[in-house]
C-alpha cells in the first residue's frame, strides 16, 4: 500500500494574545493560494463552545490538553497556513513537533497589544489585569517564541495587516521576494 503524503502547513504563525495570527493568517493564506486553519478555532468547533466556556467549565490545565491535541492534529493534516493559540508553545510536545515547520513569530510591542485587547474581556486568562497579565504572558513565551520560530516578523505600529502578509509571504521558502502583489494604499 502507498504511503500517503505528508502534508505540512505552509507557514505556522505565533505570538501573544491579539498579535494578530488570524487576520494576518487568512490574509497570508490567500496570498500563497492555500486554506487557512486556526487551532483556536478547530477547538471551539470540537468542544462545541468559546474558549472563554472552556476555561471556565473545566480550568486552564484540561484546556492545555485540548489545545495541544488540536495542534497537533493541525499540523499533521493542514496544508495551508496554520495559527496557533497563543499559549500552546507552553507544551513540551508541541515545541518539540514545532522544531520540523516554518514557524513565524509576529511581535507586537506590548502597547500595541494593550491597544488591540482592550478590557480583555474575551480572554479570560488577562481579563482581571491585562496589562499585568499580558506582561507575565510575554515575559515567559516570548522567549519560546523566540526559540521556535524560523522568522520573527515585527509589526510596526500602524502597519496594515496585508503588509504584514506580505513581509512574511516573501520570507517564504520557495517564494520570490516581489512574486506577491503590493499591499494597497491607504483610501
Amino acid at each position: 500500500m502507498p504511503s500517503r503524503p505528508e502534508r505540512r502547513p505552509a507557514a505556522v504563525l505565533i505570538g501573544a494574545p491579539g498579535a494578530g495570527k488570524t487576520t494576518v493568517g487568512r490574509l497570508l493564506a490567500g496570498l500563497l493560494g492555500v486554506g487557512f486553519r486556526d487551532t483556536d478555532a478547530d477547538l471551539e468547533a470540537s468542544a462545541g463552545t468559546a474558549i472563554p466556556d472552556i476555561l471556565h467549565r473545566t480550568g486552564e490545565a484540561h484546556f492545555r490538553l485540548l489545545e495541544r491535541a488540536a495542534v497537533h492534529r493541525a499540523l499533521a493534516r493542514h496544508a495551508g497556513v496554520l495559527a496557533l493559540g497563543g499559549g500552546s508553545v507552553l507544551d513540551a510536545s508541541v515545541q518539540q513537533a514545532l522544531r520540523s515547520h516554518t514557524v513565524v513569530h509576529l511581535a507586537v510591542p506590548l502597547e500595541q497589544l494593550l491597544d488591540r485587547i482592550g478590557d480583555a474581556a474575551s480572554r479570560p486568562l488577562l481579563a482581571d489585569d491585562p496589562g499585568g497579565r499580558l506582561r507575565t504572558v510575554l515575559g515567559v513565551r516570548t522567549p519560546i517564541y523566540r526559540r521556535l520560530a524560523r522568522h520573527t516578523v515585527t509589526v510596526a505600529a500602524g502597519e496594515r495587516p496585508d503588509e504584514v502578509a506580505g513581509r512574511i509571504a516573501a520570507l517564504l521558502p520557495g517564494r520570490p521576494a516581489g512574486a506577491f502583489p503590493r499591499a494597497k494604499e491607504p483610501v
